[in-house]
């Protein structure tokens, strides 16, 4: 099982900005990141990620966990909203779609990912954007992580970090 998480953060640490990651992103971000998607066998997202960003169409199923059963993703056929904390989520996804997941959410998702042990790795783009909101501790995440890759691609600085400590 393969389960890395994907996150766009600001230089300043925000991870949001007008409402949307889309205000942080970067070209070369979003280009690795349509890559990155391509490969999984399903995406997870928790229910604020589905009803603010751009999910109605999808390459791969995308797995919503969500408190809420309002289906914000009723028109992607991908899409299956399953009211289930993220630890059940994401096993009864490796279940039906297989090994592979890609973890497109916010950090909150992503902490409590880390805290059950069962995040392989994250990929991060840090932009030199500021100015956002959801600012987190970029270095305090990558603190959960024992291998930290980076490299810089027109500006932005690509983070992998692999294997919690």
């Amino acid at each position: 099982m393969s389960v890395f998480a994907s996150l766009v953060v600001g230089a300043d640490g925000s991870t949001s900005k007008n409402g949307s990651s889309s205000g942080i992103s970067s070209g070369a971000d979003r280009t690795t990141f349509l890559a990155r998607r391509r490969n999984a066998d399903f995406i997870l997202i928790g229910g604020q990620t589905a009803r603010t960003e751009p999910y109605h169409r999808t390459p791969v199923p995308v797995v919503v966990t969500s408190r809420s059963m309002i289906n914000a993703l009723a028109d992607n056929r991908l899409a299956h909203w399953w009211n289930l904390p993220p630890v059940s989520a994401l096993e009864k996804g490796v279940k039906k779609f297989g090994p592979n997941v890609l973890v497109e959410t916010g950090p909150q998702l992503i902490n409590e990912l880390i805290q059950a042990r069962v995040l392989d790795g994250i990929y991060l783009s840090i932009t030199s954007v500021t100015g956002g909101d959801d600012v987190i501790d970029i270095e305090a995440l990558l603190s959960n992580f024992t291998s930290v890759h980076r490299d810089e691609i027109q500006g932005t600085l690509f983070i992998e970090a692999k294997t919690l400590k």
